[in-house]
């Protein structure tokens, strides 16, 4: 069908697609500008101790799973199996799982249709609590029309990103796209683009948040004064610093690091780039903050954003203790841990 050849196109051929519909010079999706100069990485197989002196607790204060780019879709069945894939593994996993946070781009084109088959799905498991924000895939319903075909010449096809919106707010039981709870001390906090091209045709795939939301998350990170772990999900990941974001990149980044900038103990997850944890490309970006790159649920690519290995479904297992934040990759195909993905950060305890 066309679409399913239009989603090879996107993720198969490096960004073909976007580039088709815009009809611009703008970056395949997932890929970095030419000129960026991405902050030093830490080492993807680096194993920061524990600080001595500082017993382990032996439970965490929470174990989560944060799954990425799940491209939920009725014209490829493949990202069906994927997600069953992920969701076999954790519900029978052999530690805790308190909450799965699911990070952008649940489905592929976010239509009604998309959405009824991510319910099925969800409905055939015993799950803990679910979280999520909107990617920029969850948008595409404006590209395609009543036939149901893919339509570029009559977008927005009658429709609104604001249908969008309230489709996913529908999907979660939430008044805005963005959210936060508390569990066990630990404070997770999911942020979402508000607007595609049918309301803002300036921000391309890039994710722009409103100076609400970006008020609501300063109100938010005061709650942190005494350092408890927060857990801020994104989609879109950030420029450079010192830089804001175009298309592909959270656009306000400099107010969004400004925010976090006072903080300790803040960790930031972002989805879009499908980077394999077994290709070689960092993860883990250490700022004010600590930044972590998830794999894809739906299609975890190459360094050349190719979905090589069509079989891989990948997510990332997060345990919070006391004095630190044990993060491990997750290959769901195999039930098996990615040795290449694995991190512990201490929690910074004090600041003098």
């Amino acid at each position: 069908m066309l679409l399913a050849s239009l989603a090879v196109l996107f993720f198969g051929g490096g960004g073909f697609l976007y580039k088709w519909l815009t009809r611009s010079n703008t970056t395949a999706e997932s890929a970095a500008p030419a000129d960026e100069k991405p902050a030093k990485p830490a080492s993807p197989s680096e194993h920061t101790p524990v600080p001595s002196g500082s017993p382990a607790p032996v439970e965490p204060l929470l174990s989560l799973f944060i799954l990425s780019d799940l491209h939920v879709s009725i014209y490829d069945p493949n990202t069906e199996k994927k997600l069953h894939l992920a969701l076999d593994d954790i519900t029978n996993f052999e530690d805790k799982v308190e909450t799965i946070v699911m990070t952008g781009d649940l489905t592929d084109y976010g239509t009604p249709n998309d959405y009824k088959k991510l319910r099925v799905i969800l409905d055939q498991y015993k799950l803990p609590p679910l979280h999520g924000n909107m990617g920029n895939h969850d948008y595409y319903d404006i590209w395609i029309d009543k036939n149901g075909s893919f339509n570029r010449e009559n977008m927005p096809n009658g429709k609104t990103d604001a249908q969008s919106r309230e489709r996913f707010q529908s999907f979660f039981g939430l008044d805005k796209p963005y959210h936060d709870v508390w569990m066990n001390g630990v404070h997770l906090i999911m942020l979402s683009q508000e607007a595609y091209v049918q309301e803002r045709p300036e921000v391309g795939e890039g994710a722009w948040y409103s100076d609400e939301q970006l008020e609501w998350l300063k109100q938010k990170m005061t709650e942190h004064r005494n350092g408890e772990p927060a857990l801020v999900m994104i989609h879109q990941p950030l420029p450079p610093a010192g830089q804001d974001g175009g298309s592909h990149r959270l656009i306000r980044a400099k107010a969004f690091r400004s925010i976090l900038e006072p903080y300790r103990n803040v960790f930031v997850f972002s989805g879009h780039q499908h980077q394999d944890f077994e290709n070689g490309s960092p993860h883990y970006v250490q700022e004010t903050f600590h930044w972590f790159h998830n794999s894809s649920v739906g299609r975890p690519l190459n360094r050349n954003f190719q979905e090589e290995a069509k079989n891989k479904s990948q997510g990332l297992y997060v345990q919070v203790y006391a004095d630190r934040v044990v993060l491990r990759g997750r290959e769901f195909s195999k039930k098996a841990w990615i040795p290449s993905a694995f991190w512990t950060v201490p929690l910074e305890q004090s600041r003098v």
